[in-house]
């Protein structure tokens, strides 16, 4: 698939995403990360695709998701109180937060 295809295919996904429900999508590192309201919390949300994602960082707060993820460079865990990471084989709970 050349570049003009690779770039059609990103903005249908991103498209797709934004009628889901996710906000302020993001490239980082060749993922695709974005902010999104859960049940109980708003997920920062990292490696989107058509059919799934690879994890979440939840946050209490909306604002807060949306920081953490406009700053994130995808390296370690993104910044803020987030308060669990939920996926990719685990279950975090934020060591900040840990008394």
């Amino acid at each position: 698939m050349g570049r003009t295809a690779d770039a059609m295919n990103a903005r249908a996904l991103e498209a797709f995403l934004h009628g889901q429900g996710y906000r302020q999508l993001r490239w980082i590192g060749g993922v695709l990360c974005g902010v999104r309201r859960f049940n109980f919390t708003f997920g920062l949300v990292v490696g989107l695709t058509w059919e799934c994602y690879e994890r979440r960082y939840c946050y209490e707060h909306e604002q807060d998701a949306l920081a953490a993820l406009g700053v994130w460079d995808g390296e370690d865990h993104p910044c803020g109180p987030w308060i669990k990471c939920k996926g990719a084989g685990v279950d975090l709970l934020n060591p900040a937060l840990q008394a």
